[in-house]
C-alpha cells in the first residue's frame, strides 16, 4: 500500500462507512416526508432520481430546492423535512416491504417524485469526527460539464446513481449487496465532487479545494503520529507561517492542531477497538510521546479514558 494517500483516501480507511438503500419514493404531488434525527454515526441522504422536492433541515439552515440528480447529504444526522412545496396537506404514503428495500407511494396526481432515500452507516466515534469537519447539509448537484474524452465526477456520480436506480427496479440475486457496495461508493464519490465544485462548502472539503493546502491535509492524515510544526507544515505549502495559520483557519473554521488532534485519537479509538495493544503502544502510535499525557488528552476528547473506551466497544461489538 502506498505510504502518502490523498487525504479523503486516507481518511476514509480511518473512518468505515457502510451504506444502505432503504426507500425508493414514487410520488405525486402533495406529499411530505418528515424524519427525525438519526443516532450518532447514521448520515441520512436522498438522491433525486426525477421531479423536484424542497428541503426544510432547521431554523439556522434556508429551505433548498433540490432537482433531479442532486444527492442530499446530512452528515450531522439532522432532522428534516422534504416535500413538494405546495404546502398543501400530503397525500397518504403506502409501503411495499421488500427483502433489500421498500417502496413508498403515494395517490397524489401533481407533479411526480422518484427518489432514493437512505443512509451512511459509521461507529459514533467516526461519526463525530465526520460531524466536525462537514457541513450539516450538503447538496451534492451532477450537472456539470467534463472535457472531452473523459468523464467527471459528475459524470461518474450520475452513472452510479444509474446503477442504484436499476438494482430497485427489481428484486434480482445479489440486490442487497450491490445496493450496500453502491452506497459505500456514493459516499466517496459526493465527498470527492463536492471538493472540486467552484464554491466548495466549509470543513475538510472546503479546505481540499484550497491546492496550496493540500501538502499540509495529505501529511496530516498520512503521519499522524509525526511532531508537526506549524513552521514545518508551512514550508510543506510554500507559505508563511502566518499565512498558513490564517488560510487554514479560514477554510476549515478549525486551526491545524485541532484537525491533528482528531486525526490522532481517530488512529488512537481505531487501535483500542481493534487490537490488544497496551495503552503506552497506542499512545505511540497516536503519536504522544508520553502516556499520561495521551491519557489526559483521550478523556477529554472523547469523554471517556482509554481502558473504558476499548471496554465499551467490545461490549457493543
Amino acid at each position: 500500500m502506498p505510504d502518502q494517500l490523498d487525504w479523503l483516501s486516507r481518511l476514509l480507511q480511518l473512518v468505515l462507512v457502510s451504506g444502505r438503500v432503504e426507500h425508493r419514493c414514487f410520488f405525486g404531488a402533495p406529499w411530505r416526508l418528515d424524519q427525525e434525527p438519526t443516532a450518532p454515526g447514521e448520515i441520512p441522504y436522498h438522491v433525486v432520481l426525477a421531479g423536484s422536492a424542497t428541503l426544510d433541515a432547521s431554523m439556522d439552515h434556508p429551505a433548498r430546492w433540490l432537482h433531479a440528480g442532486d444527492i442530499l447529504l446530512l452528515p450531522h444526522g439532522a432532522g428534516h423535512s422534504l416535500h413538494d412545496g405546495s404546502g398543501a396537506p400530503p397525500s397518504t404514503i403506502r409501503q411495499r416491504v421488500g427483502p433489500s428495500f421498500t417502496i413508498d407511494e403515494n395517490a397524489g396526481s401533481g407533479e411526480r417524485l422518484d427518489m432514493l432515500c437512505g443512509r451512511f452507516l459509521m461507529s459514533p466515534a467516526h461519526g463525530r469526527l465526520i460531524g466536525s469537519y462537514f457541513p450539516a447539509i450538503l447538496v451534492v448537484r451532477t450537472g456539470a460539464e467534463s472535457a472531452v474524452g473523459t468523464l467527471n465526477s459528475g459524470e461518474q456520480l450520475a452513472r452510479l446513481i444509474g446503477l442504484m436506480r436499476d438494482e430497485t427496479v427489481a428484486e434480482r440475486l445479489g440486490a442487497h449487496a450491490m445496493l450496500t457496495g453502491l452506497s459505500a461508493a456514493l459516499f466517496t464519490l459526493a465527498l470527492r465532487f463536492a471538493s472540486e465544485a467552484p464554491e466548495a462548502p466549509e470543513g475538510l472539503l472546503g479546505l481540499a479545494a484550497h491546492p496550496r493546502l493540500a501538502p499540509a491535509i495529505a501529511a496530516l492524515f498520512n503521519q499522524p503520529s509525526h511532531p508537526w510544526t506549524l513552521p514545518e507544515l508551512a514550508r510543506l505549502c510554500n507559505m508563511s507561517r502566518a499565512t498558513f495559520i490564517r488560510q487554514f483557519q479560514q477554510r476549515l473554521g478549525r486551526s491545524a492542531a485541532d484537525l491533528l488532534g482528531d486525526i490522532r485519537m481517530t488512529v488512537a479509538g481505531n487501535e483500542l477497538r481493534r487490537t490488544s495493544a497496551s495503552t503506552g503502544a497506542v499512545a505511540e502510535a497516536a503519536g504522544y510521546q508520553s502516556e499520561a499525557a495521551f491519557q489526559r488528552v483521550f478523556k477529554q476528547r472523547m469523554g471517556l479514558t482509554p481502558a473504558q473506551y476499548r471496554r465499551h466497544a467490545q461490549t457493543s461489538s
